[in-house]
């Protein structure tokens, strides 16, 4: 009778605590083709890149297990309302439009848009935007809504095509289909240092804040992913990941 008393105890005591954040795993949908951030390594098949690393650091700092699923950009927050993932950590630029859509965690990086042009082009940013020249983007990023808007406003003569992803966009302005593209900074600097036949014309718009998206109220892994991006930024293990992706 004492053991039957004993281990009822035992397990309304374990009851009577939360379920710990061990116990928990997530889902991280990512852009598949966005090196350096996030991409599909060649050789094991498996998600990398800076953000991957990251997530994969934090999510063992904090207690938790993390997967990274590759989902098509332009449904990427669809599928996060809809809870076929839980957080999208795959160089997400922070707008006010996302907003109203997802939370986010804090910003962890910065990055500028840029232009990007064949090296023998003598295209300028002036002439990008007041020619009429084909320049690419990808769909359903901020910096495809930002010059969608800005055409419009300024009645710009370029003509737009959309890519699902910057490499795409990289190698279609390699194949002369299109004269310019528009991008982050970092997945122009990678298509640099793969030795692409390009170079960056100059920078356009404002610098961009990359977040973790959430869904809206989702406060428990918001917590868990400001405390383990604070804890990141000050290990070493963040300038390992700079140096070994991002070239800083």
């Amino acid at each position: 009778m004492k053991r039957i008393l004993f281990l009822t105890s035992l397990v309304l005591l374990l009851g009577a605590f939360p379920v710990s954040a061990a116990e928990k795993s997530y889902v991280n949908g990512i852009d598949a083709n966005y090196p350096p951030f996030a991409y599909i390594d060649e050789k094991s098949g498996q998600p990398a890149g800076f953000d991957v690393d990251s997530l994969n650091w934090i999510a063992k700092k904090m207690g938790f297990t993390v997967t990274h699923k590759p989902i098509a950009w332009d449904g990427i927050i669809t599928a996060l309302q809809v809870k076929q993932i839980d957080m999208v950590g795959s160089g997400m630029s922070i707008t006010e439009k996302r907003r109203k859509m997802v939370d986010f965690s804090n910003p962890y990086w910065t990055v500028s848009r840029v232009f990007l042009v064949k090296k023998d082009s003598a295209l300028t940013p002036a002439d990008i935007l007041g020619k009429k020249i084909k320049l690419g983007v990808q769909r359903g990023t901020s910096e495809a809504d930002a010059i969608q808007q800005e055409q419009k406003a300024k009645n710009y003569p370029f003509e737009l095509r959309f890519y699902e992803s910057a490499p795409l966009a990289v190698e279609d302005l390699l194949n002369g289909r299109i004269d310019a593209a528009l991008m982050d900074s970092l997945p122009a600097e990678d298509a640099i240092a793969k030795g692409k036949d390009v170079k960056k014309a100059g920078t356009h718009g404002q610098p961009d804040e990359f977040g973790v998206a959430l869904r809206k109220g989702d406060k428990e892994l918001r917590r868990l992913l400001d405390e383990g991006y604070k804890q990141l930024m000050a290990d070493p293990y963040w300038k390992e990941l700079q140096k070994k992706y991002l070239n800083k």
